[in-house]
C-alpha cells in the first residue's frame, strides 16, 4: 500500500508539474525590417557602410533574424595592389558582410529604450577599378572572412510601426588573407543609424 501511495504521489506530481520553458505563456509574434547606415573606418579611411536587417520579434523583446551590409564609398587600395594585379588605375576596395543577428530590447514599450545585439557571419573583399568592374575577367583573388559584431543602441518609438535607433558597435574580422589588407584594416568601431518598420 505504501508503495502504491508513493507511485500515485509521483504520478500526480508529474501530471500537475508545470514545464519550464525559455518563453513562458503565449508567445506574442512580431517582426520588422529596415535600412541601416554605419559610419566607421576601413583601412584607415572614413567609410560609410549601408545595408539592412530584420527578423522575427518574440514577445516584443527578442529578435532572431539576419542582415547584410556593404561599403558604399570608395576607398583606394595601396600601390602594391595595383602592381600585383596589374590594374591600369589604382583600384578601390569591395567590402561586404552579413549574417545571423540576435537582439534583446530592454523596456521596449517605453518611448526611449535600448537594446544589445550580436551579428555572427561572414563577408568578402575584392578589388575593382572605378565604378565598374573593368577587370571582371581578371582573377584578383577575392577573399572571405569571419565577422562578429556586437552593438548597443538607444531607440525612439516614433509610432506603433516605426522606430529610430542610434548606437555604436565593434566589427571584428578574422581570416583575411589578401594582398594589401589585414584583419585590423576591416575591424573597427562604428556609429550606427537605423530605421525599423514592422509589428513591434
Amino acid at each position: 500500500m505504501k508503495k502504491m501511495l508513493l507511485i500515485l504521489s509521483l504520478l500526480s506530481t508529474c501530471i500537475f508539474a508545470q514545464r519550464e520553458t525559455v518563453f513562458e505563456g503565449e508567445i506574442d509574434n512580431g517582426g520588422f525590417g529596415g535600412p541601416v547606415v554605419k559610419f566607421t573606418q576601413v583601412k584607415g579611411s572614413f567609410g560609410v557602410i549601408v545595408g539592412g536587417y530584420g527578423g522575427w520579434l518574440i514577445n516584443h523583446q527578442f529578435l532572431i533574424g539576419g542582415g547584410g551590409f556593404g561599403l558604399a564609398n570608395e576607398i583606394q587600395a595601396d600601390q602594391e595592389v595595383t602592381d600585383v594585379f596589374g590594374f591600369t588605375d589604382r583600384p578601390v576596395l569591395n567590402f561586404g558582410y552579413g549574417g545571423l543577428i540576435a537582439e534583446y530590447y530592454f523596456n521596449p514599450m517605453k518611448v526611449i529604450h535600448y537594446s544589445v545585439s550580436l551579428l555572427v557571419g561572414g563577408g568578402g573583399i575584392s578589388y575593382r577599378e572605378g565604378l565598374f568592374m573593368e577587370h571582371s575577367s581578371r582573377d584578383n583573388n577575392p577573399d572571405a572572412f569571419f565577422v562578429l559584431e556586437p552593438a548597443v543602441s538607444g531607440e525612439l518609438n516614433v509610432a506603433k510601426f516605426m522606430k529610430i535607433g542610434l548606437g555604436a558597435g565593434y566589427r571584428w574580422t578574422t581570416g583575411v588573407n589578401m594582398v594589401g589588407i589585414k584583419n585590423s584594416d576591416l575591424s573597427n568601431f562604428s556609429v550606427n543609424l537605423a530605421l525599423k518598420f514592422g509589428k513591434f
